[in-house]
C-alpha cells in the first residue's frame, strides 16, 4: 500500500526549494504569493530585515470572491500600487510553491501590467 503525502505539505516542500535561490533584499525585496481556496494574499518582503514592506489580499480588500482569478488580478495591481506608494519598483517574484498558473499567474501578470518590475 502506498501512503499519499498531503497536499500542502509537498507544496511546502517546493516552497522551501524555490526560497534557497529566492532572497528578498532592501534593493529588490520578494513578492511573496499564498493562496487558498476562499482567498489570495501578497506581500512584499525585505528577507535581509525579516519584515514586511507591503501586503495585500482579498481579504484586506473586502471582495466577495476572493478565490478566482478576477479576485487575483485585482490583488496584483492593488500590492503594485501600494509597493509604487513606497518607491518600491523591482521585485523577485515568489509563488510560494504553487505552480505558476491559473491565480497566480493572473497576480503576477496584473502587477507587471500595475508597475513593478520582475
Amino acid at each position: 500500500m502506498i501512503k499519499k503525502t498531503p497536499r500542502n505539505k509537498l507544496r511546502k516542500r517546493r516552497h522551501i526549494r524555490v526560497r534557497t535561490k529566492v532572497k528578498g533584499t532592501a534593493d529588490t525585496p520578494r513578492l511573496n504569493v499564498f493562496r487558498s481556496n476562499a482567498h489570495i494574499h501578497a506581500q512584499i518582503i525585505d528577507d535581509m530585515a525579516g519584515t514586511t514592506l507591503v501586503a495585500a489580499s482579498s481579504v484586506d480588500m473586502k471582495l466577495a470572491h476572493g478565490g478566482n482569478i478576477e479576485a487575483a488580478k485585482q490583488v496584483g495591481e492593488e500590492i503594485a500600487k501600494r509597493a509604487l506608494e513606497k518607491e518600491i519598483d523591482k521585485v523577485v517574484f515568489d509563488r510560494g510553491g504553487y505552480a505558476y498558473h491559473g491565480r497566480v499567474k493572473a497576480l503576477a501578470e496584473s502587477a507587471r501590467e500595475a508597475g513593478l518590475k520582475f
